[in-house]
């Protein structure tokens, strides 16, 4: 796995932190200055915790688990989606579900719910009903599509949880934390990196900052992946040689 870049940090204002007056003292570790009234954030500890988030988050996919990227503010929505598909992870873009983790069994039964409404649609039991009820189904089912369309595939529990804006999605970093979920995120000086396991001291309002970031840590899930598949291959070689020892001869 590669290292992070310093200058890639930079050019991407990795650094910018909120106004001096905004700060949390948690922060005060990766403050490397003060300038204009801004915090400046310390990018050579954001590239320690950053490299030490992505082979963290690799490990977790090598071993064939999923993590949740969750990312609701504007700047931020499209670019998580972007980067969680190009890894097949589930993703939380719209508002986050009350209980998604304290409570996932019931956030299954609305998934389910969908999946019942999809095979309605698909055997024609939908044209047997009456308008008003079309109606009022199709409603439901796009209700529900906004919001959990993205994690309609996660049928267990996320292994851990990457977060950009730990502030804004506090009920998040509650859940994950009531669970022994492990967790992950994007953390400005306006936060407290304590209340997450892998804190990366970073900008998250500015796009770029969020685009660098996201993409410094789905190289490192494909990774993940990439070896996860070579090793499943070669334990499925070896598996075929010991129940075919003659073949090879």
């Amino acid at each position: 796995m590669n290292r992070t870049n310093f200058k890639e940090l930079l050019d991407c204002g990795v650094h910018f932190g909120h106004l001096k007056k905004k700060w949390n003292p948690g922060m005060a570790p990766y403050v490397f200055m003060e300038k204009n009234g801004i915090h400046i954030i310390d990018l050579n500890k954001t590239i320690v915790l950053l490299d030490e988030a992505a082979a963290a988050m690799k490990q977790v996919v090598k071993s064939g688990r999923n993590i949740l990227f969750v990312a609701t503010k504007k700047q931020a929505k499209s670019i998580v989606e972007e980067h969680a598909k190009s890894v097949n992870m589930p993703y939380i873009t719209e508002r986050w579900p009350g209980g998604l983790l304290t409570n996932f069994s019931t956030i299954r039964k609305s998934i389910k719910k969908m999946e019942t409404i999809d095979k309605m649609i698909e055997d024609g039991t939908m044209d047997t009903l009456s308008k008003r009820e079309r109606l009022q189904i199709s409603r439901t089912r796009e209700k529900l599509e906004k919001n959990l369309g993205s994690i309609s595939k996660m049928n267990r529990m996320p292994s851990a949880i990457f977060i950009v804006d730990i502030n804004k999605e506090h009920i998040a970093v509650s859940e994950a934390l009531k669970l022994g979920i492990p967790t992950f995120g994007m953390v400005d000086t306006n936060s407290n990196p304590n209340l997450i396991n892998y804190p990366i001291p970073s900008n998250d309002d500015s796009s770029k900052s969020i685009s660098k970031i996201l993409s410094t840590v789905t190289d490192a899930i494909k990774e993940g992946v990439s070896e996860r598949i070579e090793y499943n291959n070669k334990q499925n070689n070896q598996k075929k040689k010991e129940e075919n020892p003659t073949s090879e001869k």
